[in-house]
Order: C-alpha cells, then structure tokens, then sequence
C-alpha cells in the first residue's frame, strides 16, 4: 500500500478519461462535456475541440495528427487544422458506445467498447477489439472481449494489452506486422480489482486505474501487483505517466460515471503522485498544427 501524497493539479471537470501524455503535455478527454484538452504539469489547460459525441480515446499518427474515438456515435476522429473529419465508421462493429483507443507506430488504432448499453442498464455481453488503418480501413482484430477498456503497447511493440473490465483481466495478444493480433493469452488476472484504464512503464510494468475500488493498482511484468496507490472515496478511472523525468503519474478521478451525475457536480480531477518507474518515451513525430 502507497502512502505517497496525491495532488490535485485540475478540478470541475466533468468526467475526465483517455489521459495521454504527449508532447510535454496531458491530453484528456473530459468525455461527459464533450471536450478535449491539453495541460502542463503544472495544470494551464488548453482547449484543444469540440467533440458532440462525446470524446474518449486519444492517440496520433507518426506525421503527429491527433485522432479521437467519438463514443455516441461511434466514429473515428482525426483532427486537423481545427477541423474534425471522419476517419472511420465504426457503427457496423459496435452496437453501443465506442471506448478508449490505442495507437501503435504504424499509425494502426484499436479501439474497444461497451458492448451494451451501459448507462441504462443493460445487459452485459461481449464486444470485439477493431482496429482502423490510417486511411480508415477497419476490421474486428478480437472477438469476445468483455468490455475491453483501456489500452497499451509494450516497449518494444509486439505485445496489445487490453483491460477487460468485466472480465477483470488484462489480456494480451502479439501484434503482427499486418496489424493482426495472435495468441491471446491472459496477461494477469486482477479479481478483485476491476480494471478501466491503463498505461504502461518502461520496466514493462503496468498501472491499471480500479473505479470500484478507488485507487490504480502496478502490476509487475511477472503478473504480480506490487503497488496501490489509493484514491481516498474517488473512483479512479484512468492514468498515464508523464512529466519532465515521466515519472508522475496522472490520475483521472470523479465521484460517479454517471452522465447525470457527473454533469450536475463537475467533480472530476486530474490528480497526480509521483512513481519511482518512468513511463515510455514518444516516437518522435512530425510536427503539424493540431489546433
């Protein structure tokens, strides 16, 4: 158990998720207000864009080109020079919400969801992993995941992990060259934790936020945990490492994922405490205008 202090860098958010760490900033979505932005670590926000149907996972191109999984509608994003444009229709994959999203070095997305209506309700089922080209082509990668939620690339890129909420495991599957995944395998199994989003260190190691049980838990390249960093009576829905040295790790925090809720109180945060293992370096990327 960590006694570490946890900061407060951000408040009166909504409901902030998909943190990402990108050049020498915090990019978010504060999904239930349908906005994304960028922060320093010393919390000066910027409003990057507009996002109607509710923004979710992050990530860019090699060129640099921010692209954002759009959840009611289930899309893909890609923005440029201040305009959104279509990269994907996601809609024949997914019955309901379009989740988080990672990149890998190709510029290849993979993007989860729901699986059902969540906030309503529903009842549970499975729902696949899709990935989409950068020119938008895109075809199911994994069947069968229970909620797949957060994301990550290993250090040397040839292993997905994928945080199956429901499932309350990491699974993991070998990246091909193609963008296939193969041998899917149970990275760790997590019960009781409940895993949302993840983000991984330079040791291999990975932090995984638990909504239910407050606090985001680091799980070891041996599959043990060997850390917990408790959010006190907040649920923590996501994180990623970042910073000067990548050594803080950036908490995103709220009272509820209500839609109801979280817009009446504006309790989300961004929270920060920092970790002795840095995070992963960026593939350095062009630079273009992403405002």
């Amino acid at each position: 158990m960590s006694d570490r202090e946890v900061k407060v860098l951000l408040d009166r958010l909504v409901f902030p998720e998909c943190p990402r760490w990108h050049e020498s900033r915090l990019w978010f979505s504060d999904m239930h207000d349908g906005k994304v932005w960028a922060m320093t670590q010393h919390a000066q926000s910027q409003l990057i864009c507009d996002v109607p149907g509710q923004p979710a996972g992050l990530g860019w191109l090699p060129d640099g080109r921010l692209q954002i999984v759009s959840m009611t509608d289930r899309k893909l994003l890609r923005l440029e020079k201040g305009y959104l444009h279509q990269v994907a229709d996601l809609s024949r994959f997914f019955s309901h919400n379009a989740n988080d999203m990672v990149v890998d070095a190709a510029g290849r997305a993979y993007i989860g969801s729901f699986g059902f209506d969540l906030d309503g309700g529903g009842e549970p089922t499975s729902s696949p992993l899709v990935c989409v080209e950068p020119d938008g082509e895109a075809w199911v990668v994994i069947e069968g995941l229970l909620f797949p939620n957060g994301c990550a690339i290993s250090p040397d890129g040839t292993t997905l992990l994928v945080a199956e909420s429901f499932g309350q495991r990491l699974s993991a599957y070998t990246m091909q060259p193609d963008g296939s995944l193969a041998q899917p395998r149970v990275w760790c199994d997590l019960r009781p934790n409940v895993p949302d989003g993840i983000c991984m260190d330079a040791s291999g190691a990975v932090w995984v936020a638990d909504p239910i049980n407050n606090g985001v838990i680091r799980v070891g390249p041996d599959g043990n945990t060997d850390d917990w960093v408790s959010t006190g009576d907040r649920n923590a829905y996501a994180c990623a490492l970042g910073g000067p040295d990548l050594c803080t790790l950036f908490i995103c925090t709220a009272e509820s994922s209500d839609p109801v809720r979280t817009v009446a109180s504006r309790t989300g945060r961004i929270e920060a405490v920092r970790v002795e293992v840095p995070g992963l370096p960026e593939p350095r990327a062009a630079t273009v205008d992403l405002r």
